[in-house]
């Protein structure tokens, strides 16, 4: 139906199945490039895509850090996460 010159270039997502089975519909997008892909597709459909790693993060550093923002107030949020980022 459509030219496409990599597959990796074809983001697809949003597939819904229809009662009854047999018919599913979706939305897809087809990028020119793949670098236009990953310069505008989210980074989770990106790694679902297989064009980019996810980042392990242990529950404990999330914790740890949503409780460090809790005691912090406004603007001053962001500063003290990027803070524990550095350490």
């Amino acid at each position: 139906m459509y030219d496409v010159k990599d597959p990796n270039s074809i983001f697809v997502f949003k597939f819904r199945t229809h009662f009854g089975g047999g018919k599913s519909t979706g939305f897809g997008l087809i990028y020119d490039t793949v670098e236009n892909a990953k310069k505008y597709e989210p980074k989770y459909r990106l790694i679902r895509n297989g064009l980019d790693t996810k980042v392990e993060k242990s529950r404990k550093q999330l914790k740890e850090r949503k409780n460090r923002a809790k005691k912090i107030r406004g603007v001053k949020k962001t500063k003290a996460s990027d803070a524990a980022k550095k350490k």
